[in-house]
């Protein structure tokens, strides 16, 4: 990248107003250059947080009218930059917070450098993400899509310049010309990571339509920068000799491709090996913040090399994604992910003049050029897919997909301004381009996948997996089998990822291993290749062996009646009386028990919840409770007893508490009759207080608390006594 100086009447008005403001006065012109650069990096630090905030609310406007949140950064990027209010004076920032940097490249190189690490993050997570065996299925019309795309775009985009150069330059140009040339370029490009990001957000990004735009995507680069580097060779020929050097294009584009091609093929084939080198690191953050440092080192490489950083960032997530820590890798990148890509999508937006756009016949030519762009791209990556087992909507979705042209086209763009080849007019024609294309595409790429119909003609041949289905007693047993067998597989060296914490939906990876594992109540699923089902059954079988020794063994003699007495030892705790309101109220309070025995006291308590609308199936809230009795009694000691269960026949934690004065004989743990009943319910499969509200009634019923209680007449007095308060109402 051409590096770009601070022009002097700028850093003049930056020191003259760095002096103001401080009233500093200095010595020698070093202490300027000091100052100076503590002042950009001033600038800098509000101008990243200023562009956050404006990603952030662009994001949600767009969101909340159902359009793509990248639109909305890339609108707030137009809005805040240079061109528009960036450049507004403000107290403090006489030239506004954007402030026009060169007239080549509006944004400063300290905030584009930022931009570009954005860029490599994109691409490598986009990388990682990629299911590399459907891209390597879709390579081929991957490979027929860039081509089509691009060979398309680049002639109809030199022709047309052709054809109203006579109206713009007041002569009739030639197909080599430098403007038709580049307009043709700039024509090709396509902005894998606009696409990739709405697919992400559809969840389409391994879909078939997903995987063959990111093939065609990266070919599309490696074929653009090859034109590009063609087309500055064959300009840069005629100018010095009026003759093209096609041998030394030649070697240029062979180069190119023979770079891209190896880079992939060795960290395909290495990509194990780069994996146990991470895995050397042990911790999870500095797993990934190496296979960062990969991916920075690569994307330099290329640069260097001649192609662009990002297809070495996406060649170093494609080769990682092969791996069992490539989860391990997004999950820690993620923050970084966040705050980065907006920042990218922003700062592209930032670079749009649309003040350029103002001539008639600039607006007529750029009306036609962005026409032919939009139809090149459509019929030049589409076709292919349709002799491809692709059908008429698959095609429209890849062909869209490959229509923005983003933060490529304004880069070439930029180097023909910069080297005088594209007047500005003619630059802004490449920026309506640009941003009409990138602004098209997304609603309409999400229109397209909106309808969940099949892009293809033929189902794709699925590979034949093995699902295993273990079955056990309860969801409690369920529950310690997975966690019991998750324990195994680290020590066997798997990784473990959830995929959905809501569904409990997991995933263990190790080397190419790839094992799927679904919690579903009582029983668990795992989905399998067949060569990996005797691994798993290997691993349950010695799980529940070890299960069974674990139940031996808590069948010999436990000190229940000590646990249990613990459980009602005295803490002091302020707030306890007061966090059981949330819980309690007058309606499930019963001063006076009709039942006789356990299970009289338990139904009626369960009818009084009934009642009160608190229980959804009285037959399973019944059971539940029951069931809890029968494997242990919960009646304690100082004639408490807190019968409960776990069901989802309730939605929260609900209580009903009743009291018996003349007590029952329970078989309590102090032998003494149980004469305070605190019956509570909970959700199976929703997380509930239920611990702590037992942990709290326990300890709030002392003996000035159970003395108080048992001398309640009312529900009203029940309900003053445990909170402190008879406000509380029905709820």
């Amino acid at each position: 990248m051409k590096i770009i100086t601070l022009k002097f009447p700028v850093a003049t008005k930056i020191f003259i107003f760095i002096l103001f403001a401080t009233g500093i006065t200095f010595a020698n012109s070093s202490n300027i250059t000091e100052i100076t650069m503590t002042h950009r990096m001033m600038l800098l630090v509000i101008q990243l947080g200023v562009i956050l905030f404006a990603a952030r609310l662009g994001n949600i406007l767009f969101d909340k009218i159902h359009l793509p949140g990248v639109l909305g950064e890339l609108t707030a990027g137009i809005i805040i930059g240079p061109y528009l209010i960036g450049a507004i004076s403000l107290p403090g920032f006489p030239d506004g917070l954007f402030p026009v940097f060169a007239e080549q490249f509006p944004i400063s190189p300290e905030l584009y450098g930022i931009c570009t690490l954005a860029s490599i993050v994109l691409l490598f997570m986009i990388g990682l993400e990629t299911d590399i065996k459907l891209f390597v299925r879709y390579s081929v019309v991957g490979s027929l899509v860039g081509f089509g795309g691009v060979v398309t775009s680049f002639f109809v985009g030199d022709l047309l310049t052709i054809v109203f150069s006579k109206m713009l330059f007041g002569v009739t140009l030639g197909f080599f010309s430098p403007s038709c040339l580049l307009l043709g370029i700039v024509s090709t490009a396509t902005s894998v990571g606009i696409t990739a990001r709405i697919l992400s957000e559809q969840n389409k990004l391994n879909s078939p339509e997903g995987v063959t735009i990111l093939a065609g995507a990266v070919i599309d680069d490696v074929l653009g920068i090859i034109l590009l580097a063609v087309g500055m060779g064959i300009i840069s020929a005629s100018k010095v000799s009026g003759n093209v050097d096609w041998r030394h294009i030649g070697v240029i584009a062979a180069k190119a491709i023979g770079i891209w091609l190896s880079a992939t093929i060795i960290g395909l084939l290495a990509s194990q090996k780069i994996g146990v080198l991470l895995k050397w690191f042990r911790d999870r953050s500095s797993i990934s913040m190496m296979a960062l440092g990969f991916a920075l080192i690569l994307s330099g490489l290329f640069e260097e090399a001649g192609l662009a950083m990002i297809i070495g960032a996406y060649v170093m997530g494609l080769s990682l994604s092969k791996t069992d820590i490539n989860r391990v890798i997004m999950e820690n990148l993620n923050p970084i992910y966040s705050f980065l890509v907006p920042i990218f999508f922003t700062v592209m937006g930032m670079l749009v003049n649309i003040r350029l756009l103002s001539s008639k016949n600039v607006l007529i030519f750029g009306f036609v050029y962005t026409l032919g762009a939009i139809a090149a791209k459509i019929i030049g990556c589409g076709i292919p897919t349709l002799f491809n087992n692709f059908n008429l909507r698959g095609a429209l979705r890849i062909g869209f997909g490959m229509l923005p042209r983003g933060e490529v086209a304004l880069i070439i763009a930029g180097i023909g301004l910069s080297t005088g080849l594209l007047p500005p007019e003619i630059f802004g024609v490449a920026i309506l381009m640009t941003l009409t294309t990138t602004l098209i595409a997304p609603p309409v790429l999400v229109a397209l996948f909106r309808q969940d119909v099949s892009g293809i003609r033929k189902p794709l041949a699925e590979e034949k997996g093995t699902r295993l289905i273990f079955s056990f007693p309860s969801v409690q047993t369920s529950n310690l089998m997975i966690d019991k067998l998750f324990s195994v597989f680290e020590s066997e060296g798997f990784f473990i990822y959830t995929l959905s914490q809501s569904q409990k939906i997991y995933q263990l990876r190790k080397n190419e291993m790839i094992i799927g594992i679904q919690n579903k109540g009582q029983e668990v699923e795992f989905d399998c290749s067949k060569s990996e089902a005797p691994y798993i059954n290997t691993a349950m079988y010695e799980v529940l062996a070890e299960f069974e020794s674990t139940v031996k063994e808590l069948q010999k003699p436990i000190d229940r009646k000590a646990i249990a007495k613990r459980l009602q030892a005295q803490t002091t705790g302020a707030g306890l009386k007061s966090n059981l309101s949330a819980y309690i109220n007058k309606n499930t309070l019963r001063p006076h028990l009709k039942g006789n025995s356990k299970n009289e006291i338990i139904d009626e308590l369960l009818d009084l919840m009934n009642q009160n609308g608190l229980i959804n199936d009285f037959k399973a809230a019944r059971q539940a409770v029951y069931k809890r009795e029968d494997s242990m009694s919960t009646c304690l000691q100082f004639g408490i007893a807190i019968p409960h269960g776990r069901t989802d026949a309730v939605q929260r934690l609900v209580c009903a508490i009743g009291l018996k004065p003349e007590g029952v004989d329970l078989n309590s743990i102090d032998g003494k009759p149980s004469q305070i009943f605190v019956l509570t319910l909970s959700p199976k499969s929703a997380s509930a207080p239920h611990m702590q509200f037992i942990s709290m009634v326990s300890q709030a019923l002392n003996e000035t608390g159970r003395k108080a209680l048992l001398a309640c007449k009312t529900s009203e007095d029940m309900l003053d006594v445990l909170t402190g308060s008879n406000a509380i109402n029905s709820k």
